[in-house]
Protein backbone atom coordinates (compact mmCIF):
# COMPACT_ATOMS: atom_id res chain seq x y z
CA UNK A 1 0.00 0.00 0.00
CA UNK A 2 1.43 3.32 -1.02
CA UNK A 3 1.38 6.64 1.30
CA UNK A 4 0.76 9.52 -0.25
CA UNK A 5 2.56 12.28 1.86
CA UNK A 6 3.67 15.57 1.28
CA UNK A 7 7.55 17.29 1.69
CA UNK A 8 8.58 20.20 2.74
CA UNK A 9 12.01 21.94 1.47
CA UNK A 10 13.46 24.94 3.39
CA UNK A 11 17.01 26.09 3.00
CA UNK A 12 19.25 28.47 4.57
CA UNK A 13 22.22 29.73 4.86
CA UNK A 14 24.38 30.18 8.18
CA UNK A 15 27.68 31.93 8.04
CA UNK A 16 29.71 29.55 10.25
CA UNK A 17 31.42 26.70 9.20
CA UNK A 18 30.21 23.24 8.83
CA UNK A 19 31.46 21.57 11.64
CA UNK A 20 30.35 24.22 14.20
CA UNK A 21 26.66 24.19 12.47
CA UNK A 22 26.86 20.52 12.30
CA UNK A 23 27.56 20.33 16.11
CA UNK A 24 24.82 22.60 16.97
CA UNK A 25 22.34 20.30 15.08
CA UNK A 26 23.78 16.86 16.90
CA UNK A 27 22.72 18.01 20.06
CA UNK A 28 19.51 17.13 20.63
CA UNK A 29 18.78 19.87 23.72
CA UNK A 30 19.15 22.27 20.83
CA UNK A 31 15.91 21.41 19.49
CA UNK A 32 14.21 23.23 22.49
CA UNK A 33 15.39 26.71 21.32
CA UNK A 34 14.38 26.28 17.57
CA UNK A 35 10.93 25.10 18.64
CA UNK A 36 8.07 27.48 18.65
CA UNK A 37 7.39 28.42 22.17
CA UNK A 38 3.48 27.81 21.58
CA UNK A 39 4.61 24.24 21.13
CA UNK A 40 5.86 23.65 24.96
CA UNK A 41 8.06 21.29 23.00
CA UNK A 42 10.48 18.87 26.03
CA UNK A 43 12.83 15.99 25.72
CA UNK A 44 11.94 13.77 27.73
CA UNK A 45 14.45 11.01 27.43
CA UNK A 46 17.16 9.72 25.17
CA UNK A 47 18.55 6.23 24.69
CA UNK A 48 22.11 7.28 24.42
CA UNK A 49 24.43 10.36 25.81
CA UNK A 50 25.10 11.53 22.23
CA UNK A 51 23.04 11.47 19.43
CA UNK A 52 24.01 8.87 16.75
CA UNK A 53 22.73 6.23 14.05
CA UNK A 54 20.08 4.39 16.12
CA UNK A 55 19.42 7.06 19.09
CA UNK A 56 15.80 7.32 20.18
CA UNK A 57 14.59 10.20 20.81
CA UNK A 58 10.76 10.56 22.95
CA UNK A 59 9.54 14.58 23.01
CA UNK A 60 6.52 16.04 24.50
CA UNK A 61 4.18 18.73 23.02
CA UNK A 62 1.12 20.57 22.38
CA UNK A 63 -0.30 21.19 19.29
CA UNK A 64 -3.45 23.42 19.29
CA UNK A 65 -3.97 22.54 23.49
CA UNK A 66 -3.71 18.63 22.82
CA UNK A 67 -0.97 17.23 24.24
CA UNK A 68 1.33 14.69 22.09
CA UNK A 69 4.33 12.12 22.47
CA UNK A 70 6.40 12.00 19.79
CA UNK A 71 9.58 9.08 19.50
CA UNK A 72 11.95 9.68 16.80
CA UNK A 73 14.72 7.50 15.28
CA UNK A 74 17.90 8.32 13.84
CA UNK A 75 18.19 6.44 10.53
CA UNK A 76 21.11 8.02 9.21
CA UNK A 77 24.22 9.52 10.77
CA UNK A 78 27.02 11.20 8.14
CA UNK A 79 28.77 13.60 10.13
CA UNK A 80 28.82 16.53 9.25
CA UNK A 81 27.02 16.07 6.19
CA UNK A 82 23.60 14.81 6.99
CA UNK A 83 21.54 13.07 9.50
CA UNK A 84 17.71 11.48 9.20
CA UNK A 85 15.03 11.17 11.77
CA UNK A 86 12.44 9.01 11.51
CA UNK A 87 9.33 9.03 13.55
CA UNK A 88 9.04 5.78 15.15
CA UNK A 89 5.83 6.79 17.30
CA UNK A 90 3.88 9.90 16.85
CA UNK A 91 0.73 11.91 15.26
CA UNK A 92 2.10 11.45 11.79
CA UNK A 93 1.41 8.05 9.30
CA UNK A 94 4.82 9.15 7.76
CA UNK A 95 8.08 11.58 9.46
CA UNK A 96 11.35 11.45 7.39
CA UNK A 97 13.12 14.43 8.09
CA UNK A 98 16.59 14.91 6.23
CA UNK A 99 18.77 17.12 7.22
CA UNK A 100 21.58 18.01 5.08
CA UNK A 101 24.65 20.25 5.43
CA UNK A 102 26.72 21.50 2.90
CA UNK A 103 29.99 23.41 3.43
CA UNK A 104 30.43 27.00 1.17
CA UNK A 105 33.66 28.81 1.95
CA UNK A 106 33.55 29.28 5.69
CA UNK A 107 29.56 29.16 5.54
CA UNK A 108 27.20 26.07 5.67
CA UNK A 109 24.02 25.85 3.40
CA UNK A 110 21.57 24.05 5.34
CA UNK A 111 18.86 21.95 3.61
CA UNK A 112 15.92 20.25 5.63
CA UNK A 113 13.39 18.22 3.28
CA UNK A 114 10.74 16.65 5.65
CA UNK A 115 8.06 13.78 4.08
CA UNK A 116 5.44 13.24 6.09
CA UNK A 117 1.70 11.97 6.02
CA UNK A 118 -1.14 12.27 8.19
CA UNK A 119 -3.00 9.44 9.23
CA UNK A 120 -6.89 8.88 8.33
CA UNK A 121 -6.97 9.15 4.45
CA UNK A 122 -8.76 11.57 2.81
CA UNK A 123 -10.10 13.11 6.08
CA UNK A 124 -6.41 13.41 7.29
CA UNK A 125 -5.60 15.13 3.79
CA UNK A 126 -8.70 17.49 4.40
CA UNK A 127 -7.01 18.09 8.10
CA UNK A 128 -3.78 18.62 6.46
CA UNK A 129 -5.01 21.37 3.97
CA UNK A 130 -7.08 23.13 6.77
CA UNK A 131 -4.44 22.98 9.03
CA UNK A 132 -1.57 20.95 9.66
CA UNK A 133 0.19 22.41 6.20
CA UNK A 134 0.16 25.94 7.80
CA UNK A 135 1.33 24.43 10.83
CA UNK A 136 4.46 22.46 9.78
CA UNK A 137 4.97 25.57 7.69
CA UNK A 138 4.74 28.07 10.47
CA UNK A 139 7.12 25.97 12.34
CA UNK A 140 9.87 25.57 10.20
CA UNK A 141 9.43 29.42 9.26
CA UNK A 142 10.23 30.02 12.78
CA UNK A 143 13.24 27.30 13.28
CA UNK A 144 14.63 29.28 10.69
CA UNK A 145 14.37 32.81 12.21
CA UNK A 146 15.74 31.35 15.40
CA UNK A 147 19.09 29.70 13.52
CA UNK A 148 19.71 33.33 12.47
CA UNK A 149 19.47 34.81 15.39
CA UNK A 150 20.98 32.07 16.87
CA UNK A 151 23.93 32.13 14.80
CA UNK A 152 23.86 35.99 14.80
CA UNK A 153 22.45 36.22 11.02
CA UNK A 154 20.56 39.23 11.51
Amino acid sequence: MSVKFHTLRQQQWIGRPIDEVFAFFADARNLEYITPPWLGFRILAMDSPSVSKGTQIRYRLRLHGIPIYWRTEIRQWDSPRRFIDVQRAGPYRLWHHTHRFEAHEGRTKMIDIVRYALPLGVLGRMVHALKVRGDVRRIFDYRCQRIAELFDER
